[in-house]
């Protein structure tokens, strides 16, 4: 067994249970972890929770998660269990870039409405973490959650949830509000027994002047500004999370959705802003095509030794085993600016950010983790 190897957290879901999800998708007369309106539920998601935890476990994964099986997408759902917050159903989904480079819609039930002031107290995500750990035996248990900023910037800049007639008057009051429900969240994680919290965050790659669909292709004359703010929200909750003691993690995505992508933009572009400069222990990162750039954009952390990186060479998004060689040549290069025992390897992202996954089945997923596990134990030993 190796530790070399890492998930970054979603799971495929089984067919009973993704039943289920997809009628949540379709309504917003419901709210969050929506036990009450459908019988059953609850009972599908926990049996399906403890087969994923069982399947890590003999698959010899030393971190595990609750295959994020309690939620419907990587980070709505985190939104939805904060007092304060209901969901609805959209006009438009997410734009994503299809297969043959065309436009993807996602699903739309993606609307936010703030209706009092934000409270993070007595979050369901506690409930899951409990289960998960309870179940975990002497493996490590991480909880994956909506990163601040991100959600502040969605709120904000996208959907323009302050001013008059809303429960926050400026942005300056919904920030304060939103860290201040981050930060009641953090500590019951940490009173309930939690030990790792990974933020997961897409909107790097907009920052990225090499990027043509990010904030440069607009000319925004405040865009340096908006990146401080970015990196000053996500640093206020790590530097929080580990005054409680936590390990802090980070897992910057590029797009998951039914194996689509949304964000180009390389790492070199955005490195000391966002990598240099944030206060995380681990960075998962993207690597999986040319999408990323160079690996020398590592170079930034050099100087930052208590840090970490997970490579995420490997793909989430196909059907097919990874390319071994290609994984091996970029760890041999990554090993040449960071130290080995500072690296380690996974998937670029989740098998299923959202309830429909991307496109393979259960069994080549874990064909696939059995390929990373396999090269990991190869590349640094058991």
């Amino acid at each position: 067994m190796t530790d070399k190897f890492q998930l970054v957290g979603s799971l495929l879901r089984p067919t009973d249970l993704l039943d289920y999800k997809t009628k949540i998708e379709h309504r917003d007369d419901i709210q969050y972890p929506f036990y009450d309106a459908f019988p059953g539920y609850q009972e599908v998601e926990t049996a399906a929770i403890q087969q994923i935890i069982a399947e890590q476990k003999a698959h010899d994964l030393t971190v595990v998660t609750d295959g994020e099986y309690g939620r419907s997408m990587w980070h709505l759902d985190f939104l939805w269990g904060l007092a304060g917050v209901e969901r609805y159903i959209s006009d438009h989904g997410y734009a994503f870039e299809d297969l043959d480079g065309s436009h993807f819609e996602t699903r739309k039930d993606i609307g936010i409405r703030i209706t009092a002031p934000l409270s993070g107290k007595n979050h369901h995500y506690l409930n899951l973490y409990k289960d998960t750990q309870a179940q975990a035996g002497e493996r490590e248990v991480k909880i994956t959650v909506w990163g601040a900023a991100h959600a502040f910037t969605e709120l904000t800049v996208f959907n323009n949830l302050v001013g008059e007639g809303q429960v926050y008057a400026t942005k300056e009051e919904l920030r304060t509000g939103l860290i201040n429900a981050y930060k009641e969240f953090l500590t019951e994680y940490q009173e309930a027994g939690g030990t790792i919290v990974q933020f997961d965050d897409c909107l790097w790659e907009l920052f990225a002047e090499d990027n043509d669909k990010s904030f440069f292709a607009e000319g925004n004359g405040g865009l340096e500004d908006l990146a401080d703010e970015f990196v000053a929200i996500n640093n206020e909750i790590a530097d929080f999370a580990h005054e409680l003691g936590l390990k802090v993690w980070t897992h910057n995505c590029r797009g998951n959705y039914q194996s689509r992508h949304a964000a180009s933009g390389t790492y070199k572009a955005i490195a000391e802003k966002f990598l240099r400069d944030q206060h995380y222990d681990r960075f998962f990162l993207e690597w999986d095509d040319e999408r990323a750039g160079d690996i020398s954009a590592l170079e930034v952390l050099k100087d930052r030794p208590e840090v970490e990186v997970v490579l995420g060479l490997l793909s989430s998004k196909t059907a097919t085993l990874d390319d071994e060689k290609r994984v091996i040549t970029l760890l041999d290069k990554a090993s040449e600016i960071l130290p080995k025992e500072r690296l380690f390897l996974s998937h670029q992202c989740g098998f299923a950010s959202c309830d429909c996954g991307n496109e393979l089945s259960i069994a080549q997923q874990w064909a696939k983790i059995d390929q990373g596990q396999k090269i990991a134990t190869a590349y640094w030993g058991e």
